[in-house]
């Protein structure tokens, strides 16, 4: 999935979320970082009809589940009528977002409806690229820890300038430091504090914990399934080893548009 072009496809403006009138009832998962949310979205009413966010860095298998049957039965909506379910992919944790995605491929698959992914460098880039544009670039940047980022930069309009990649710190101030770039992501304000004195500073300091789980439901209604899918997104091998049979078993509906 090239995450560049996504933002750049997905791009969501107020006036362009009535292109999606009519279409979709989307239920999204985000337990990649430090919150478990679900979100579910009627783009014919333009919006979400009910989201729940939890901050928490561990305990997201217990707490999901319960949080989901809460905002469904707040929804309204019948798990069989959703048309799509979309979760966040990664990077992240390498524990909570297999649990947000073993739930998203659970449930899909109960109700005989299609899954896509939307990674998190892609939800926490997405709506800065959206509602703000202008010549400014956005860093969207998340804790790889052991003194590492994840990150990627697009321009004001979300073309690429930097692919997705896990690198030092030191490296990711060197590859954006010429261009005083909206930082957002949950190690916007590491970078913020480790920026260069010589360099133009950043305009916008934009510290998330995780990303915004209405705009995961708006990208996963727009995004293509086909690039999409709903497994862990790795720019680097994962430190831990899930169960062999972690997220093995029958395989999803195909997804449609």
């Amino acid at each position: 999935m090239d995450v560049n072009a996504e933002i750049t496809r997905q791009r969501i403006q107020p006036e362009l979320k009535n292109l999606y009138a009519g279409v979709m009832l989307i239920l999204a998962i985000d337990t990649a970082l430090d919150a478990c949310a679900a979100a579910v979205l009627d783009t014919s009413a333009g919006g979400v009809i009910t989201q729940e966010s939890q901050a928490m860095k561990r305990g997201h298998a217990e707490a999901l589940m319960p949080l989901i049957a809460r905002v469904m039965k707040a929804s309204g909506v019948a798990f069989t009528a959703l048309d799509r379910i979309a979760a966040t992919t990664g990077p992240g944790s390498f524990t909570g977002l297999r649990v947000g995605l073993s739930a998203a491929r659970g449930i899909a698959l109960a109700a005989g409806k299609p899954v896509v992914g939307v990674t998190t460098l892609t939800a926490f880039a997405a709506p800065v690229v959206s509602e703000n544009g202008g010549p400014h670039p956005v860093l969207a940047a998340i804790d790889a820890r052991h003194d590492h980022v994840y990150f990627q930069m697009v321009d004001g309009d979300g073309g690429p300038l930097i692919k997705p990649q896990v690198a030092p710190i030191t490296a990711a101030l060197d590859a954006a430091r010429a261009a005083a770039p909206y930082l957002v992501g949950n190690a916007a304000g590491i970078l913020a504090g480790r920026w260069p004195a010589d360099a133009p500073p950043p305009v916008k300091i934009d510290q998330q914990a995780a990303p915004d789980i209405a705009w995961v439901a708006w990208l996963g209604a727009a995004v293509d399934p086909e690039s999409a899918p709903a497994r862990p997104y790795y720019l680097r091998a994962p430190d831990a080893k899930p169960p062999k049979d972690l997220l093995s078993g029958a395989s999803q509906p195909s997804a449609s548009s």
